[in-house]
């Protein structure tokens, strides 16, 4: 068996551990799928439709979503990282748990590190024993995007020609590279980012994307400047201090708060709507906006009792989740010029319903390398 050993760790290639694992019982293995196997195996689904009917089954209560575990500590550099436990149960047609280990550091790229990397693991659904393990950050960023694109599926009004995505890491490129093939109307793709050298090492990696669906993007001197141009806003940022505007929106803008915390106060008073992935888990976090605001006593639940809610600049209602709006117990736009706020803190069911597709095609086409238990 060739190996290879480098500062300590053991690496096995493919070869020799379908060869060392060849004779061990299916029951008795475990599947492990690397960030080339996940890519390889997602490139022919369709992520949306699996993340919409994720919703549904949500907005059915077909799904079982526990609060995640967080633990924040300062690692031997003095940094603030965190690692998150995300399980989640899907029923209904899929029938798959599992759960999502993801861990982060905002410090990684200066080592040239993603900043956030992770394992999703999928269960066996009779024994529940763990069948599959697979690189998690993949499919994290793009179920992120799908529910973005999601979003303007279910909330457009008029036709998206130009977005803004505010941000220039792995999120925007899995934004870009999504959008661009679901938006038949979108003409450019504005983008700020307190990096240049950032960007244009985005701009070298979605260029042949961009230019097989004729999208233009473009650098904005400002984030204003970029949003203000926008039908659709995607801000995917790290920063925990708010700048989004309100009056920044032009009507019938839809703002996908991906990174929780960059509209201000007042986008969410003033917004026609605001909707959730969770409202439970919105709430629980105190550390992002809407959960702040609910703390301070500024925000009520889509179905939670309210004797004040007249005044919007004093406290304001959770219009609905996305569950509800795709089961239609709830609407999304009422008119054109609504300017809708959707706000996803993201949930592990979504990472589930994805890699357990990811599963069973990697089973159908012989991808991965087992693994004994």
């Amino acid at each position: 068996m060739t190996t290879v050993r480098e500062k300590g760790t053991l690496y096995l290639n493919k070869k020799d551990v379908e060869s060392a694992s060849a004779d061990i019982p299916r029951e008795d293995r475990v599947l492990y799928l690397s960030r080339k196997d996940v890519e390889s195996a997602s490139a022919d689904i369709d992520s949306v439709a699996i993340i919409r009917e994720l919703f549904k089954l949500d907005g059915s209560g077909q799904t079982i979503l526990p609060d995640e575990a967080y633990l924040g500590w300062t690692n031997d550099q003095g940094e603030q990282v965190r690692s998150l436990n995300m399980p989640g149960y899907i029923g209904g047609s899929l029938n798959y748990a599992g759960t999502k280990i993801i861990n982060g550091n905002i410090a990684n790229p200066q080592r040239g590190l993603p900043r956030a990397s992770g394992l999703t693991l999928i269960y066996d659904k009779t024994s529940v024993r763990i069948n599959c393990i697979m690189e998690g950050a993949y499919l994290s960023s793009l179920r992120t995007a799908c529910v973005t694109a999601l979003s303007a599926d279910i909330f457009k009004g008029r036709e998206i020609e130009s977005v803004a995505i505010i941000g220039a890491g792995v999120l925007a490129q899995a934004h870009i590279e999504l959008l661009t093939k679901r938006l038949p109307h979108l003409c450019s793709i504005c983008i700020f980012d307190l990096s240049r050298e950032r960007i244009a090492a985005l701009e070298a990696i979605v260029e042949p994307v961009l230019r097989e669906h004729g999208v233009e993007l473009q650098e904005a001197p400002t984030a204003k400047e970029a949003i203000e141009a926008a039908q659709l806003v995607v801000p995917v940022t790290t920063t925990t201090t708010g700048y989004i505007q309100f009056d920044w929106l032009q009507p019938g803008a839809i703002l996908v708060n991906i990174s929780l915390d960059d509209p201000l106060p007042e986008v969410v008073f003033q917004a026609d709507k605001v909707i959730v992935d969770s409202w439970d888990l919105v709430k629980s976090d105190p550390r992002r906006l809407i959960g702040r605001m609910y703390r301070a006593g500024q925000i009520i639940g889509p179905d939670e009792p309210d004797e004040n809610v007249e005044d919007r600049q004093q406290r304001r209602r959770i219009d609905a989740e996305l569950g509800d709006i795709l089961t239609g117990s709830k609407v999304g736009r009422d008119h054109l010029d609504d300017i809708i706020l959707v706000n996803p803190f993201g949930m592990a069911t979504e990472d589930v319903a994805l890699a357990a597709h990811v599963y069973q095609k990697a089973l159908k086409l012989n991808m991965g390398v087992w693994l004994e238990r």
